[in-house]
């Protein structure tokens, strides 16, 4: 067994919060403060989830910026809603551009990798649907932080550091200059506890709350996106941000023992989690702590994965039907593959018919569960000069197999990993939940899951326990206070096991439960800065 030796410590002192009025959980302490401010100041919990994302622009730039994308679940009104806020890929790009600059796989750093960013439209459309306040009010607090500044808090600080390291070594040339202009002003990233401000970063923002987003989709944002592009030789337009608009969808579930599990549907890949959980409904789970448990877990994350791999991208563009991946009758003939010996994961045949989380809860009832990322951190290395906008890298995500049903194609959204998550039962709410991290999202969602309905463990606890995170082939990563002889186990059974004390590459998590008299229980994830701010 190999070990892992890049830690950043963490304890777990904390303890499940309970609340009636509201609450805010997420990863870093001021944002959820913010949110708090907020719905204290009259708005719901959709301008405090709002309010919260925003400010996480600020305040941890290091997993979402101005220039990423957005995917909400709201409960409001006794129904259920779903926002896909992803961009496409620009009109004028091509797999053949990207061919001929003599790339094999898409390229993590500047151009090629960025989609349209669809943040900015995910705030204005909720705020526009479901808020009671102002959108200038709102962001208010984010505004404020980004002109006065803050302390950067221990894990940002990390990351931050780690950033400007990968930078420095994979970048290159006169326009990834603006990212070390932005966040390392002296030549330095800010150091933990440093105050670190960004006038641009607050006059954006001012731009967007003013103008609801049109500033960037059709402004004067939108207009110095662009002349950066072309400046630099991108692919990104004005038409482009011009024609793009955030969509209402129709969650998707399950149904696992009694609860519904939520979703977004394809291009995020929620639909992986679904997929997993239908499979291991068919098994009856009494011990958390056995290696039966966790292998029938990770096996069954193996085949979803396999066939989100094989079949998940922008809906549109989909080759069969989410309804199909999620039957029973596929979910069974899935389920025959796990023996007691770890397998290689391969697609199925269905019947042919580096992120921030966030959830917020108000004692009207509404609840939100909402993620935004620039992806891999910071994103493409691209900072739209005077801007403060960090542009995403979500295209990596794209194949430049031709024959691949995720290859890159103008005007095509990628398989999507950020994926927001909600609880219900009869259909009453239980509440938002999420695991942010990559590829890591759906495999935390399924534990959380599983810590929850199958463990009855409270939310605090759901969080804290140990994860384990499926790689590729039969590779496993287990987080450092996994249990050892559990590990020892799961070796025995074929599982290629190595020992990580990187807490990040297993996520971080927030939960908010609400009880049947409104009681809201929160939690928050250790291995990050975060808060449950509660009234």
């Amino acid at each position: 067994m190999k070990l892992d030796s890049s830690y950043y410590p963490y304890s777990s002192r904390r303890m499940t919060v309970f609340a009636k009025k509201g609450m805010v959980a997420t990863s870093q302490n001021l944002a959820a403060e913010a949110g708090l401010e907020i719905l204290k100041k009259g708005g719901n919990a959709i301008d405090a989830a709002i309010a919260t994302a925003a400010c996480l622009t600020v305040v941890e730039p290091t997993s979402c910026g101005i220039g990423g994308d957005a995917f909400a679940l709201v409960w409001t009104r006794g129904k259920l809603y779903g926002l896909n806020a992803s961009g496409p890929a620009p009109r004028k790009i091509s797999l053949e551009a990207v061919k001929k600059a003599g790339y094999k796989e898409m390229p993590r750093y500047g151009w090629y990798p960025v989609t349209v960013p669809g943040a900015p439209s995910a705030w204005a459309e909720l705020s526009r649907r479901f808020g009671k306040l102002p959108l200038t009010r709102v962001l208010a607090p984010a505004i404020e932080y980004a002109y006065k500044g803050y302390p950067v808090s221990p894990v940002v600080g990390k990351y931050w550091k780690e950033a400007f390291d990968d930078y420095r070594k994979n970048t290159e040339g006169e326009v990834f200059k603006y990212w070390f202009e932005t966040f390392a002003p002296q030549g330095r990233v800010p150091e933990i506890g440093q105050v670190w401000r960004s006038p641009a970063h607050a006059r954006t923002l001012e731009a967007i709350a003013e103008t609801r987003a049109e500033s960037f989709y059709r402004g004067e944002l939108a207009e110095k996106i662009e002349d950066f592009s072309r400046k630099y030789g991108g692919y990104i337009t004005k038409e482009d941000l011009e024609n793009f608009a955030p969509e209402w969808v129709e969650p998707i579930k399950v149904n696992y023992r009694g609860y519904e599990v939520w979703e977004i549907p394809p291009n995020g890949q929620g639909l992986v989690a679904l997929m997993a959980l239908n499979i291991l409904k068919g098994f009856e789970f009494t011990d958390k702590d056995k290696a039966d448990t966790y292998h029938k877990q990770i096996e069954a994350i193996k085949l979803a994965f396999a066939d989100g791999k094989q079949y998940l991208t922008d809906l549109r563009k989909m080759k069969v039907k989410v309804t199909d991946l999620l039957s029973d009758a596929y979910a069974e003939e899935r389920r025959k593959r796990i023996g007691k010996q770890a397998i290689q994961p391969l697609p199925g045949r269905p019947p042919q018919s580096g992120t921030v989380y966030l959830a917020a809860a108000d004692e009207e009832g509404n609840m939100v569960s909402f993620i935004q990322s620039n992806y891999m951190g910071f994103g493409s290395g691209l900072v739209v000069p005077g801007t403060g906008i960090s542009l995403h890298n979500r295209g990596c995500n794209f194949s430049l197999d031709p024959f691949h049903v995720n290859c890159l194609e103008p005007g095509k959204k990628p398989y999507h990993t950020i994926i927001p998550g909600f609880l219900t039962k009869n259909n009453r709410p239980i509440g938002p939940f999420g695991v942010m991290g990559g590829f890591m999202q759906p495999q935390g969602h399924v534990q959380v899951i599983m810590n929850t309905i199958d463990f009855q463990l409270n939310p605090q606890a759901a969080l804290d326990a140990p994860r384990w995170l499926w790689v590729e082939g039969k590779k496993v990563k287990l987080e450092h206070a996994f249990p050892q002889h559990i590990a020892e186990s799961l070796a025995s059974m074929g599982h290629d096991v190595e020992w990580s004390l990187a807490s990040k590459i297993f996520g971080r998590g927030q939960i908010i439960w609400r009880d049947e008299e409104g009681v809201l229980a929160g939690a928050t994830d250790p291995r990050a800065d975060g808060v449950v701010a509660a009234w």
